[in-house]
């Protein structure tokens, strides 16, 4: 029965081109960091979607599959598809992540970093765990064959162990040849098989337990 689920949530395009998903990953990741350093404090949140927007127009990436996110200081413990806060000033010692979905020539991006400013330790380890955690869970992927859920238990128990709380409501999905919600749209934490390479993002969210700030990382499972 998991076999037939991976065949029927793995699907693709007659014509797909895992070159061309490669290319895309890159081009999206590319967009994050090149905008991510043009970020500094004194800016919104607002200004930094518009340069978003700009960067993603001038390299033929604005269409995407999902919306843009760029989340400032407290907005970052904001999840998927919920506003910010409007308003909101980095601070010279603050955190912020983009996560962007952009579409590249039919394919489908999808890529989120989290990136800090000045030096308040716990927001530097923020952003180093959320990195260590999806590091630690791939390799558990490659090393064990971990499937979807089990993949979710090893983000949480090696999250806890580092001192934050995971969001489990950032639980992974498909990407494709665009739309993939055509073939498959539901969460790789449900997924009780061993993920292929190269057809699945791997989403973490960390927050801090007490503080109003949060840590994210996505990227596909390669």
């Amino acid at each position: 029965m998991n076999t037939e689920l991976r065949v029927l949530h793995e699907r693709n395009g007659d014509s797909y081109d895992f070159d061309l998903m490669l290319e895309t990953r890159e081009r999206t990741r590319g967009v994050i960091r090149d905008v991510a350093a043009q970020i500094g404090p004194g800016m919104t949140e607002e200004d930094a979607l518009a340069l978003m927007r700009q960067t993603l127009k001038a390299r033929d990436m604005l269409r995407g599959w999902h919306g843009i996110h760029v989340r400032f200081g407290s907005n970052t413990l904001k999840t998927f598809g919920k506003p910010s806060e409007p308003g909101v000033v980095l601070r010279e010692n603050d955190i912020f992540f983009i996560d962007i979905g952009p579409v590249w020539r039919g394919y489908e991006g999808d890529g989120g970093e989290t990136f800090t400013v000045g030096s308040d330790p716990e927001m530097l380890k923020a952003a180093a765990d959320v990195r260590a955690v999806f590091d630690t869970v791939r390799d558990a992927w490659l090393r064990e064959g971990l499937t979807g859920d089990e993949l979710y238990r090893h983000a949480q128990a090696q999250a806890e162990a580092l001192g934050w709380e995971l969001n489990l409501d950032m639980s992974g999905h498909r990407l494709s040849d665009f739309p993939h919600a055509v073939k498959f749209d539901g969460a790789l934490l449900d997924a009780p098989y061993t993920p292929t390479s190269g057809l699945w993002v791997l989403e973490i969210q960390i927050r801090h337990p007490d503080k109003p700030f949060s840590a994210f990382y996505e990227d596909l499972l390669l």
